[in-house]
């Protein structure tokens, strides 16, 4: 019986399959354009037709249906005639092998830059798939720097792989939903594309986790029908109130989908009994004023909830989003969400971005919003070319593609949005990034407070900024935006490098000097081949970048000057024998010329060895670490000793400056008999001795009635710190003071 089953099926199935893959099925749902431009269309059709003739999806229909629903998707949203030819050929620079020349010669300039902003980057290798995922997306962002469809197509591509996810095998279920949960459906949520948005995540939620879906929809079934004759009692007692005010409403029911009934239980703790804003009205009325009218006649006929009102329309959502939200106690003890809008704004919330296209068809000369959504657009670019680090700028991203937002205002009445949780240091750098860099204090409503107090609703902010400010790394501990945190780090790797490229010119000025060079060859055009030469030879990508390297202890500033002393030799310049004697005779003095300063100042190439915790007045030397720039120790340290028996060649010449700019860390070690009061009174020696206490640490001594307590004092030289241990030997109860030294 099977064959005889096969034989009537398989026509049909074939029937059914040329009908999807065929024009006719989206032809339809182009009646609001022009017959030039469906030819142009159609051109693209057969084209895409021609390049996939063979290539299967997995539920056996021709690969053509998928580009072809994708293109309808685009024409719901009424998409220009580009935007509907790049939708039919999205894949076929990835799985086809036609050239991006190919479409441009074929089909001009803008379907090619869309598709091409639209084709994976399959071609290149990454580490991991989040580095995948996030240059997949830069490259994406770059196309919607000129163009914002490239996105649109790719979230009606992504629906439509979702709506078919059935037929993919099921190990890749989870990968593709957890993707879509994470960044389509939040993207869709962010350009006001809630339909999609709504669809995406209970697709997601479906193959995500089947069971409790299937429990879900039949709970929600019982539920309506349980509940169908209150709703339209509910229905019909509004839309008769509406009528006798003489107000034309529109009144459509609606239902909470699965997924956010799901993350609703699972977030408060809920049993589906619990949940009971399953339901929702949307009215749609003419106007602005019909919609507050509609709200007041609502709040007569039934009780509006307490802290359930929210007044979009005044104070729009950040992707453009208007409505009034309202709950009511309706019939029954079941409360009811009513969302009131205008046509316009009804149109806005479930297409979003995609809404500039519709007003155009729809609104000849009408209220079209180009600039729906550009404004986080524009701020993803800005992250986009301050990072270039593929994980870090994913990172920015996922913080900013967080739906829940705060709404606040400048001085002037101006009002912002930022994600919730975000810092005035956010505001600041939503303002203007120079306005971030050079903040230095805030006022929220008038009143001074700390630059990491978070923002809440109705805020009135104040920026006070000074031109000698600077980012500070702290802020990345509690700023909430992706561009504060990419702009400060930005700031920081501009600060580390020219630290290091500083450095640098020192240590190679000091390796100079060692090899009878007074001076490095300067900028001028004839010393630019010695630089060039070096430069190639250190297999660096600049002067700046080598002097970096040098700075950070990549590359040894002894062989690079041994190089270019080389390169100078063959220019006739030779090294200066009496300085080169003069060099030998005080290299074990901190006497050269080439030495680096040490004056203390905040340098993230200068650091100071936490094992003996060098202050002024102890000799020092410095070990240039590979890739952790210099670092300072004691001369008599003992790691300093190792390191200089193992690695002599990356020790380098420092010196203290003749007037430090700051205090440094010392450790001592205080032995005290163990007694009531003793630790306050080390501490007021301390104290007293004009030394600030910045770690203290209790173990038990030799003795049992005997303590050690460690300390790490900020003094300002050797000579203070001396002062210190006088001032603690003389105090009643300690028995020992001394200062505490890495062991051998």
């Amino acid at each position: 019986m099977t064959p005889a089953v096969s034989t009537v099926a398989e026509p049909y199935m074939a029937a059914a399959n040329a009908a999807a893959a065929s024009f006719a099925a989206l032809e339809a749902r182009l009646d609001y354009l022009g017959a030039a431009d469906i030819e142009l269309v159609r051109k693209a059709y057969r084209f895409a037709d021609a390049a996939h003739l063979g290539q299967m999806r997995g539920n056996g229909e021709p690969y053509i249906t998928h580009p072809i629903a994708v293109a309808a998707q685009c024409a719901e949203w009424k998409l220009d005639v580009q935007a509907l030819m790049a939708a039919l050929l999205h894949d076929t620079l990835e799985d086809c092998g036609v050239t991006k020349s190919g479409l441009l010669e074929q089909f001009g300039l803008q379907v090619a830059e869309l598709v091409d902003g639209l084709t994976k980057l399959d071609k290149l290798q990454f580490d991991t798939r989040e580095e995948n995922q996030a240059e997949s997306f830069r490259k994406m962002l770059l196309a919607m720097a000129r163009d914002v469809r490239v996105i649109l197509i790719k979230l009606a591509d992504r629906t439509h792989n979702m709506r078919t996810m059935g037929d993919m095998p099921r190990g890749k279920w989870g990968r593709i939903s957890t993707e879509t949960l994470e960044i389509y459906a939040p993207i869709a949520h962010r350009l006001g594309l809630n339909q999609t948005y709504r669809e995406l995540q209970d697709l997601a939620f479906r193959h995500l986790k089947p069971w409790r879906y299937a429990v879900l929809t039949k709970a929600v079934s019982r539920a309506r029908q349980r509940r169908r004759d209150l709703i339209q009692k509910v229905q019909q007692q509004v839309q008769a109130a509406l009528d006798d005010a003489g107000l034309q409403a529109r009144i459509i029911g609606r239902e909470k989908t699965l997924y956010s009934i799901y993350r609703k239980m699972n977030d408060k703790r809920l049993s589906f009994a619990q949940v009971n804003d399953l339901y929702g009205m949307r009215v749609i009325l003419p106007d602005t004023i019909g919609c507050y009218t509609a709200l007041g006649l609502l709040h007569q006929l039934y009780k509006p909830v307490p802290g359930h009102f929210k007044d979009y329309i005044a104070i729009p959502k950040i992707n453009g989003y208007q409505s009034l939200h309202t709950t009511l106690a309706g019939p029954a003890g079941a409360n009811i969400e009513f969302q009131i809008r205008t046509e316009s704004m009804d149109l806005v919330a479930e297409a979003g971005v995609a809404a500039h296209w519709l007003y155009k068809v729809n609104k000849t000369g009408g209220q079209a919003d180009a600039e729906l959504g550009t404004q986080w657009l524009q701020s993803l670019l800005d992250i986009q070319h301050e990072t270039r680090d593929a994980a870090e700028f994913w990172e920015h991203i996922r913080v900013d593609l967080a739906p829940d937002a705060v709404y606040v205002f400048t001085p002037k009445g101006q009002i912002m949005a930022l994600p919730r949780g975000a810092t005035t240091v956010d505001f600041a750098y939503a303002i203007h990034s120079n306005v971030g860099d050079h903040a230095i204090a805030a006022k929220v409503n008038g009143e001074q407070v700390p630059l990491r107090t978070e923002l809440h609703n109705g805020d009135v902010v104040e920026i006070v900024t000074a031109a000698v400010s600077s980012p500070n790394p702290a802020w990345l501990g509690f700023v909430r935006t992706g561009r504060a945190r990419s702009r400060i780090r930005h700031h920081l790797k501009n600060l580390a490098q020219d630290e290091s490229r500083e450095l640098g010119e020192k240590l190679l000025a000091q390796a100079l000097r060692a090899e009878g060079l007074g001076q490095p060859p300067g900028k001028e055009p004839s010393d630019h081949s010695i630089w060039d030469k070096l430069v190639r030879f250190t297999g660096s990508r600049s002067r700046d970048d080598m002097l970096s390297h040098i700075g950070l202890g990549k590359r040894s500033a002894s062989m690079v000057a041994k190089r270019m002393v080389t390169l100078l030799a063959a220019e006739g310049i030779k090294p200066d024998a009496l300085l080169l004697t003069r060099e030998r005779y005080t290299a074990h003095e901190n006497l050269s010329q080439g030495a680096v300063i040490l004056d203390g100042a905040d340098n993230v190439s200068v650091k100071f060895a936490t094992c003996c915790r060098p202050i002024p007045g102890d000799d020092v030397v410095g070990y240039l670490g590979r890739g952790e720039g210099l670092v300072v120790h004691v001369e008599d340290c003992s790691v300093a000793r190792r390191l200089q028996h193992k690695d002599a060649e990356r020790f380098v010449t420092v010196a203290w400056a003749d007037e430090p700019v700051r205090a440094f860390e010392a450790g001592i070690v205080v032995t005290v008999t163990n007694g009531k009061g003793v630790l306050a009174r080390v501490a007021s020696a301390i104290a007293g001795a004009e030394a600030d206490i910045v770690y203290l640490n209790m173990t038990e001594g030799g003795a049992q009635d005997a303590l050690d307590l460690r300390f790490i004092l900020t003094v300002r030289d050797r000579a203070h710190l001396d002062a210190v241990l006088r001032a603690l030997r003389r105090t009643h109860s300690v028995l020992r003071a001394v200062r505490a030294l890495p062991a051998a």
